[in-house]
């Protein structure tokens, strides 16, 4: 009897809603700005937090529109690079798209930045493409946002994360990935497919280890972030890297890539968990930017290779690196992107 009792309390504490799922996990956020780029005023900011299906509460920068009041904005999420935060290139972005009339939100991913998640600094295609549709869970609910207009962004790895998304979620309306990764791709392939059976096999056997090490040590071995110092026959894509990560340009305390990197064994997942499988089942809107000389630019086009539809674009920005697409304002695109999510986001 008493077991019936504490059972029927607990439905009934849910259905009354007792319980809390968007509760905070002790979550501490920095409200001063500490982006690396300036503020605009034409823009309202705050931090705000949500949760995902999994219980991990989210951190991100909001950004309004200044001066719009009583009106149900088309919002956008936005998130990448792949081991950055949301004061670097997720910010910049979002604050230029609420310059031009979206509601906009940049988070950090599960596991890392100002979110939540333990153990830190894991990754995974499962979560992180969830973390996409949770953005759109409290977005669809805020007073300010048509539910209708909900669109999303990813750089990087977190391209091949949005496109993931778009292909489950048909609340997505339109979907922009800049410079993007397949992370499962790189992950199990290397970079330009070059690693076979037994190259991965190797790695496998690597990264098992590393678990034992982990495991028996109580603490997760980190992978070292850009390489610091930058060798001098480092590849040209990797200086790029540097020249981003490890300067003034795009240092930030709490980004991955600046400072000790992912854990060994935090993207280890991606290796036989791919992304992307259905994707050519997603029948919203999709615009890849990519540029020309960028080593990553394969990943955009083989993807676009796989859509459907007259709503897909693929625009390659000329003489454009990777890493041009994550803050140089004059080669980024802003203009398609606004023109791009006003037609898909009516």
């Amino acid at each position: 009897m008493l077991k019936k009792i504490l059972i029927f309390s607990l439905i009934l504490t849910i259905v009354l809603g007792g319980y809390n799922m968007s509760e905070a996990k002790n979550i501490k956020l920095d409200n001063k700005w500490d982006k690396v780029f300036i503020k605009s005023d034409k823009i309202d900011h705050k931090k705000i937090t949500f949760h995902n299906r999994y219980g991990i509460t989210l951190a991100a920068d909001m950004y309004i529109p200044k001066g719009i009041n009583n009106k149900k904005l088309p919002a956008i999420a936005i998130s990448g690079p792949f081991g950055a935060v949301k004061e670097q290139s997720s910010g910049l972005y979002a604050q230029e798209m609420a310059k031009r009339g979206f509601l906009t939100i940049a988070f950090d991913p599960s596991y890392t930045g100002e979110s939540g998640g333990e153990p830190r600094y894991m990754a995974s295609p499962d979560i992180n493409t969830e973390d996409f549709m949770a953005a759109v869970d409290y977005l669809s609910v805020q007073d300010n946002v048509d539910p209708e207009r909900i669109g999303i962004l990813g750089i990087c790895g977190w391209g091949g994360m949005a496109l993931n998304a778009a292909a489950l979620d048909t609340r997505i309306k339109a979907t922009v990935t800049s410079t993007m990764y397949d992370m499962s791709r790189v992950n199990a392939y290397g970079y330009f497919d070059k690693t076979d059976e037994n190259a991965r096999y190797e790695m496998k056997e690597n990264l098992n280890k590393q678990r034992t090490e982990d495991y028996k040590n109580g603490f997760y071995k980190r992978a070292g972030g850009v390489v610091d110092p930058l060798p001098d026959d480092a590849p040209y894509f990797v200086k790029d890297y540097y020249d981003y990560y490890k300067t003034d340009r795009g240092y930030h305390k709490r980004s991955l890539n600046s400072n000790e990197g992912w854990n060994v064994i935090g993207c280890m997942s991606f290796i036989n968990q791919p992304i992307l499988t259905f994707s050519p089942e997603i029948r919203s809107a999709v615009l890849m930017i990519h540029g020309e000389k960028a080593h990553s630019r394969y990943f955009s086009e083989d993807a676009f290779k796989k859509l459907k539809g007259n709503n897909k674009e693929l625009l390659i920005i000329k003489n454009a690196s990777h890493t041009d697409l994550y803050d140089k304002t004059d080669i980024i695109p802003f203009d398609k992107i606004e023109s791009f999510f006003n037609e898909h986001l009516k």
